[in-house]
């Protein structure tokens, strides 16, 4: 007998008190370790943050910082080296960690969708672009025809803005460009109409026209079909044209979330001042660019207290940042948070480092 795929949900997934219906996605707490021959490498460590419905939020952060591995955990790809040691992932009320395997087949690819990074890699290179596609449709809609999914197919592809779908479909993937091969995996990831799309460095491999490109294509399927997106990058500048809130992730941790004016406009962690001072701008001398000192911490042995304190020129010499790990904390109202012990110094701060690098830092990422 064939269980309707509603049910199968109700009956694995755990609904979770204190979920308010407007959320989305809700990671709370999460930590995610890798085991390893050189050690435990803490790939996540008690991140939480939360998207709204209709939103799109940025999650940003150097190579290392966790953006990834969380959003693996969401989907259930972490590899078999990962163990999740504590936390919840709230998907529409119910812990995705608690569903089993055949559960999080039923909602990977239908309910959440992901672009990867590197489409070249994503895409299988022994079948054609449309049965790909009608192969995502297949697995959740098994009454769809072969002919009703190529149709489907072509629909996605143009509405992507891949020029002569239906000639271009029985293409292999090897015959399409970097640019075009990511616009085939946003059809793809588009197939069943996700509530929650993940993109994940969506444009990183992709040159400056492409890019603007990929964006745009993002930005219409997401007001086409209301899906909620999440949308991780180093890329700033992209936050600042697509994201509606930014979570900024360091060492595995949150240590700033709140909405993009309020995070580039006022920022209230000093390794977020540092990726914005450390941006080239168009009516900025090259030369006085404020890099971030230093290098991320291993994260087999992430520094005591705010793993941030080696880099941090608000630190001061106090103990306290090296004693104590600063939770996140609301700085001013109820939706700008930040992981600092003195925060509240941080305007001094902006000012001193607009005077230094000869650009008011308050003016945003793009100013």
């Amino acid at each position: 007998m064939r269980l309707d795929r509603s049910r199968v949900i109700a009956f694995f997934a755990v609904s979770v008190p204190g979920a308010p219906e407007w959320l989305i996605l809700a990671i709370r707490n999460l930590t995610v370790d890798f085991h390893t021959p050189e050690g435990v490498v803490h790939a996540v460590d008690h991140a939480s943050y939360e998207v709204g419905a209709g939103e799109v939020v940025g999650v940003v952060g150097e190579s290392g910082s966790g953006k990834t591995v969380s959003a693996l955990a969401v989907l259930g790809l972490l590899p078999r080296s990962a163990r999740v040691t504590s936390g919840e992932i709230l998907f529409q009320g119910h812990d995705l960690l608690r569903v089993p395997p055949r559960g999080l087949r039923r909602i990977r690819g239908k309910d959440i969708s992901m672009v990867f990074q590197d489409p070249q890699s994503s895409l299988n290179p022994v079948f054609t672009i449309g049965q790909q596609i009608a192969a995502v449709m297949r697995a959740h809609h098994r009454k769809v025809s072969e002919s009703a999914a190529r149709k489907r197919a072509v629909e996605l592809l143009g509405r992507v803005g891949v020029p002569d779908a239906a000639q271009r479909l029985d293409d292999y993937p090897h015959q399409w460009s970097g640019g075009m091969s990511q616009r085939a995996m946003i059809a793809m990831a588009l197939a069943n109409e996700p509530k929650l799309l993940i993109a994940d460095e969506p444009t990183t491999a992709l040159d400056v026209t492409i890019q603007a490109q990929v964006l745009d294509v993002l930005r219409h399927a997401k007001e086409e079909t209301g899906a909620t997106v999440v949308l991780i990058t180093h890329d700033l500048g992209v936050v600042a044209e697509m994201a509606d809130r930014v979570v900024v992730m360091y060492a595995g941790r949150v240590v700033e979330s709140g909405s993009v004016w309020e995070v580039f406009h006022s920022p209230r962690h000093p390794y977020t001042l540092g990726l914005l001072a450390s941006l080239p701008r168009l009516n900025n001398d090259l030369r006085h660019l404020e890099p971030i000192p230093g290098q991320p911490p291993s994260l087999i042995s992430v520094p005591r207290g705010c793993a941030f304190h080696p880099r941090c020129r608000l630190r001061r010499g106090r103990e306290r940042c090296v004693d104590q790990v600063p939770p996140l904390t609301m700085t001013d109202g109820r939706s700008h948070a930040s992981a600092c012990h003195f925060f509240s110094e941080m305007p001094q701060e902006i000012t001193e480092v607009s005077a230094e690098i000869g650009v008011d830092l308050r003016s945003g990422a793009a100013g």
